[in-house]
């Protein structure tokens, strides 16, 4: 059996195969399987991870536990929040108020001081900047909002990309991102630059070259990447 085949219930109690359930056990919650093939599972003893065939990955049980990322499980145990890895052993030491989900093999975490900062697999930091929030990594970039209170784009490295600073920040997809300033909503490049001169109220990422975006009048447009209205919905 693939533990991608593994579908969980509409009422997330328990597993199915081709619409069949199995295990023959239902659960007071349980949350999709991911690579290597665990799943996180609550019943009346707490919460924990279980494999393909039903098995228990460990013996401990926490208060919460979450899928698996980069072969890193966030669990949370007496409101310590942590890792622990394929094997259901601690990845690192220290303990969180919250941690996001490994992605590209860093993690978001939020200290006692709420101070966000990155991790990566082994619970070393990326970088000794702390900020006041920080979002996943997605194709080695990811958004930070700085002490400042202004949002910037960082590498994997902990560096800036470029220098400009924004109200909000959006992810990058394709090369664009969405940014915010004093007057709204339009879309940058990598280097920080506006592709246009336009703002508005809110804008989503480009979708093969389009993108919708509402005016300060509530008008839907769809622009084009050099910020031309090609449509009004």
């Amino acid at each position: 059996m693939n533990w991608k085949d593994i579908k969980t219930s509409t009422d997330n109690k328990y597993f199915l195969v081709n619409g069949k359930p199995i295990f023959d056990k239902h659960f007071t919650e349980v949350l999709k399987f991911h690579e290597p093939g665990l799943a996180p599972v609550k019943d009346e003893t707490g919460s924990y991870h279980i494999d393909i065939l039903g098995n228990e990955l460990y013996k401990e049980r926490y208060s919460r536990t979450f899928g698996f990322y980069c072969n890193r499980a966030a669990v949370i145990d007496n409101n310590c929040w942590f890792h622990i890895d394929e094997f259901g052993k601690r990845s690192y030491s220290n303990s969180y108020e919250w941690t996001g989900n490994f992605q590209e093999n860093l993690c978001t975490v939020r200290d006692k001081g709420n101070n966000y900062f990155y991790i990566n697999l082994n619970g070393e930091r990326l970088n000794h900047e702390n900020y006041l929030y920080c979002g996943d990594f997605k194709d080695g970039i990811a958004c930070v909002k700085t002490k400042n209170g202004f949002f910037k784009h960082i590498n994997n490295h902990g560096k800036f990309i470029n220098d400009n600073e924004y109200y909000d920040l959006g992810i990058f997809h394709k090369g664009f991102a969405t940014a915010k300033d004093e007057k709204g909503w339009f879309h940058i490049d990598l280097n920080g630059e506006e592709l246009y001169s336009n703002r508005y109220l809110i804008v989503e990422p480009f979708y093969n070259g389009f993108a919708l975006v509402t005016t300060h009048d509530n008008q839907k447009l769809i622009i084009d990447e050099n910020g031309d209205s090609i449509l009004k919905i």
